[in-house]
């Protein structure tokens, strides 16, 4: 998956509207976010996380909480993600359950969580298209603040199915235990002769 455009508008330490455009990055390579504590770099990995699976990057933060403590109360809170993958691009935006003024009257009212997504096909879903789940995503596709140990220290199952589920190895492992059982069984029938 390669991001293109990220918005993010009242989201995070975000007040107003933010645009984040991966394309001036080129096409290929890692990308490195990069700044000061408290600069924002967790919330691009939040918002990028929460647009794909509707959750934080984080354990420790929830969906209700991305919502800016700094935006007018008027400015709506979502994220809009596109990204390539297979040479497909693909559109997701996404905003969390928050408080925003009513429409008439005074007061506010619960703007319910809601998301849409723009797919080429038509039919897929996130999960499938990635291939991982949020999960594996945030252990492999962002590595902040720690994180990268969690890949590190995933038990060995854990990191198969992550690595399984990136390269597609998963037929190699079917030919595997193929050859295990044919093995097994030539064994048996040697050992019988």
């Amino acid at each position: 998956m390669r991001p293109l455009k990220l918005i993010m508008s009242a989201f995070g330490p975000y007040a107003g509207s933010t645009e984040v455009d991966f394309t001036s990055l080129g096409e290929r390579g890692l990308y490195l976010i990069t700044g000061d504590t408290g600069a924002g770099k967790t919330t691009i990995f939040d918002a990028i996380t929460f647009a794909l699976y509707g959750e934080a990057s984080g354990e420790i933060r929830e969906a209700s909480m991305l919502r800016s403590n700094y935006a007018d109360e008027k400015t709506p809170t979502f994220v809009d993600l596109s990204f390539v993958l297979g040479g497909k691009e693909y559109r997701v935006r996404r905003n969390p359950e928050y408080n925003r003024p009513k429409a008439r009257g005074e007061g506010f009212t619960l703007q319910k969580s809601d998301a849409e997504l723009t797919l080429p096909d038509g039919n897929q879903q996130i999960v499938e298209i990635l291939g991982i789940d949020r999960s594996q995503f945030t252990r492999i596709a962002m590595i902040a603040q720690g994180d990268f140990r969690k890949l590190l220290f995933a038990s060995t199952e854990e990191r198969k199915k992550i690595f399984q589920k990136l390269f597609h190895t998963h037929l190699y492992q079917s030919l595997q235990e193929e050859l295990k059982r044919i093995s097994a069984q030539m064994r048996k029938e040697f050992e019988k002769a």
